[in-house]
């Protein structure tokens, strides 16, 4: 009840900030970012749109991957037009494609360009089930995989411009706090969606993909720390984004119910400042592993804050993203499920 009342207040945490806090607002200190070259998935629209927008504010070049091409430019173009002098380059990536994420990152590789910050914003939520081209439940194909491989691919990069530069890296992945409501077996479950739509529950699977962009983090945080790279990773949840709410009547209750529902969900300015705090405040220098919600740290779940998991996961990663993922969950092969337990 007394996170809830400050949720609503906007109390400021240890952070200095909260959840009224907007993205301009946890940037102002960060000011100058014209060394920082910035990849933002999933910024033609909502949150990474308004990501993008703020870091192109405060100098940054930005590389903006996209499915579709013409929604980037148009993403770029309104930029530009805020902030002529912002460098911007527009790339193709779908992140439901395996090939498609080694293309991106054989492309990126030839523009020699440095790397300062990787943003994993994208994400879908799909109602329907779809099975992606490497046969993998497309929502955890999405939200998860693909970034799994684009930040492997994108990793030497990073770690090469912190030694360059001194500068530490950063990587943020968007996950929610949805993450918590999933329970169970990942990779059995995950198998069991990707052979067959009959146990796929959309709010299931969309947890899912959301928990293991946590214990992606968790695990990906314990490796760079081994290697002594200076590159961190943490994860963040945005908040519910306010939207345009229809109703088919009006009256006192349904009033009532969406004024009270109107002040439990944040704008897209509020949603973008945990990202765009994670990714350029001085306080997070030297945070990595953890997970933030309005600015501050924040607990995750039993199942996110396990390593073992988080290992399990790592290691069927690996595996879901070699070069022929599909045996992984091809009927006509059992894969050992236990082995990931």
């Amino acid at each position: 009840m007394l996170e809830t009342v400050k949720y609503l207040i906007g109390s400021r945490g240890a952070s200095g900030f909260g959840s009224k806090s907007t993205a301009e607002e946890v940037t102002e200190t960060c000011s100058d970012l014209r060394s920082t070259t910035a990849i933002i998935t999933g910024a033609t629209s909502g949150i990474g749109a308004e990501t993008a927008r703020v870091l192109a504010k405060r100098g940054a070049r930005l590389v903006l991957p996209a499915r579709n091409l013409k929604a980037a430019e148009e993403a770029k173009a309104r930029i530009v037009t805020e902030f002529p002098n912002s460098e911007i380059i527009v790339m193709a990536l779908d992140l439901s494609s395996l090939s498609s994420v080694r293309k991106f990152g054989s492309d990126f590789e030839s523009l020699n360009l440095p790397l300062n910050l990787l943003i994993n914003n994208a994400g879908k939520f799909a109602p329907e089930h779809a099975i992606s081209e490497d046969g993998i439940e497309m929502t955890f194909a999405t939200n998860y995989l693909g970034h799994f491989l684009l930040t492997r691919l994108l990793l030497n990069k990073m770690i090469e411009t912190a030694k360059q530069t001194g500068v530490q890296g950063r990587i943020v992945n968007v996950s929610s706090s949805i993450n918590a409501w999933f329970s169970g077996n990942m990779i059995r479950y995950l198998g069991q969606i990707s052979r067959s739509k009959s146990e796929y529950d959309a709010t299931r699977a969309y947890a899912l993909s959301k928990l293991a962009n946590v214990l992606h983090t968790k695990e990906l945080a314990r490796r760079l720390k081994e290697m002594g790279a200076n590159v961190t990773i943490n994860c963040v949840h945005p908040g519910i984004v306010k939207t345009r709410l229809t109703r088919e009547r009006e009256g006192f209750i349904t009033d009532l119910v969406f004024f009270v529902a109107s002040k439990l969900l944040k704008t897209i300015p509020q949603a973008a400042s945990t990202t765009c705090y994670v990714a350029t405040h001085p306080r997070v220098e030297n945070v990595t592993g953890k997970y933030f919600a309005d600015c501050n740290e924040a607990r995750t779940s039993k199942l996110g804050s396990n390593p073992t998991e988080a290992s399990s996961l790592w290691a069927a990663s690996e595996l879901m993203v070699s070069t022929n993922p599909k045996p992984v969950f091809d009927p006509l092969k059992p894969f050992d499920y236990d082995e990931y337990d």
